[in-house]
């Protein structure tokens, strides 16, 4: 199945004390671009993350993003300044001393110096914290690749329809070429008997230019060249793999056969089916331009 170059997958899940969101979408590109955007503070994931979409990706200008949240406090390590709590006790005693205050001090009355706590982030484990991201992007992923494969499947039907159709065209041109040879013999006779009569007639003269003329608009070689191309197209579409970069190359050389075919022909209905198949070659490279 052929698949878009254009794709679009979207996940969010809460793991542990993150909230983790993955974003992936692409247009069309000729070669693989990724751009991976990542929270500053997790910078080490851009290179795992990248990996991971080209795996998956083969072609296009993909952009990944991935926004990790921390939500309640259980990531957050508190920390004590004792040498701070130990001057405020200290002066706390003092002050009972001094007035003659019973000295009830607790911890409690200690936490009410809100500078002596000091909360930091809990570093993050990479690893697992790749582990979760990864887990948070593999649907992501598959939502985006099947987007992309819906919209080469209508990409895959149009083809299909079109190359059927160039078949047909090729076989009026195959069969109106011997045509073509038959009314330019009848058309040589007729001039010769305007010029000359019929008795003086050198039949294998008249013969050999028929020959020669033949050889000339003969395009039989260049049709049996389109069913091979055809049937090759068919072959890398059904293939499974990524078929954007070859079907490309093999357009070029079916317009190159259509072209010998237009310079050969000499016959109006054969030069109305050339242009008709010049069309469906640009309508094809269209296509082709959106496939990975």
């Amino acid at each position: 199945m052929l698949r878009s170059m254009t794709g679009y997958g979207r996940n969010e899940a809460i793991i542990g004390p993150k909230k983790i969101t993955v974003e992936i979408k692409s247009v069309n590109h000729r070669f693989s671009d990724y751009n991976i955007k990542v929270p500053r503070a997790y910078g080490f994931l851009e290179d795992k993350v990248r990996v991971k979409a080209s795996e998956a990706i083969a072609r296009g200008k993909v952009d990944v993003y991935v926004s990790i949240e921390s939500i309640g406090e259980s990531d957050k390590i508190v920390t004590v300044n004792k040498e701070l709590a130990e001057n405020y006790i200290t002066a706390l005693r003092e002050l009972c001393k001094e007035f003659n205050i019973a000295d009830d001090i607790s911890a409690s009355t200690v936490a009410q110096f809100s500078d002596i706590f000091r909360s930091e982030q809990k570093r993050d484990d990479e690893e697992e914290l790749y582990k979760a991201v990864e887990q948070v992007m593999i649907p992501a992923l598959e939502a985006f690749l099947a987007m992309r494969e819906r919209e080469g499947s209508r990409i895959e039907e149009d083809l299909r329809a079109r190359i059927e159709y160039m078949k047909d065209l090729s076989a009026k041109v195959d069969e109106l070429s011997p045509k073509t040879v038959e009314e330019y013999k009848k058309k040589l006779y007729n001039k010769i008997y305007e010029l000359i009569g019929e008795n003086d007639i050198d039949d294998n003269r008249v013969l050999t230019e028929v020959a020669i003329f033949a050889d000339k608009v003969a395009v039989n070689e260049e049709t049996v060249r389109l069913g091979s191309h055809f049937k090759e197209f068919d072959e890398i579409m059904s293939s499974g793999e990524p078929a954007g970069r070859r079907l490309d190359f093999l357009i070029q050389e079916i317009n190159r056969e259509i072209n010998t075919i237009g310079s050969k022909a000499s016959d109006a209905d054969i030069a109305k089916l050339v242009v008709t198949l010049k069309g469906e070659v640009e309508k094809l490279r269209e296509q082709v331009q959106n496939i990975e």
